[in-house]
């Protein structure tokens, strides 16, 4: 049904994403696919890391821990943007595309009011993707 998951990750939180990379996990090992995390990071230093090089051996890192945890096959994506909160959701958009992703699965957050006025990654993601999303709350 599925042949690649992506899963957008934002290293400095992943704390918070257990549910969003178990289910991921779980999809993956049901269809026998691979799952590719992507991360975006500053071109600039970030409190995750000092270079775009650095974030991408960390997103590499992740994906290990992420495969040898579950038992899958992964890999890690970083991608550099000018200005990630700007630009998060048309660079997801440009990995999902890249990576041939077909199902993207993707944490999400408790809505609240500004939800009313700006939209969520989430929905951004489903109503642009050529893929299907699963959004993991």
């Amino acid at each position: 049904m599925f042949n690649r998951i992506m899963v957008p990750v934002d290293l400095a939180h992943a704390d918070a994403l257990a549910r969003a990379l178990d289910t991921a996990a779980d999809l993956a090992r049901h269809y026998g696919i691979p799952v590719v995390y992507v991360g975006v990071t500053a071109e600039t230093p970030t409190a995750v890391a000092h270079n775009p090089a650095e974030y991408a051996q960390k997103i590499s890192a992740f994906s290990d821990e992420q495969a040898t945890r579950h038992g899958i096959s992964a890999e890690g994506v970083g991608y550099a943007s000018h200005d990630p909160a700007i630009d998060i959701d048309r660079t997801l958009l440009k990995a999902a595309e890249e990576t041939g992703a077909d199902l993207i699965v993707m944490a999400s957050h408790i809505p609240g009011i500004a939800d009313h006025f700006w939209p969520s990654h989430g929905g951004h993601m489903a109503s642009r993707a050529g893929a299907s999303v699963f959004i993991v709350r």
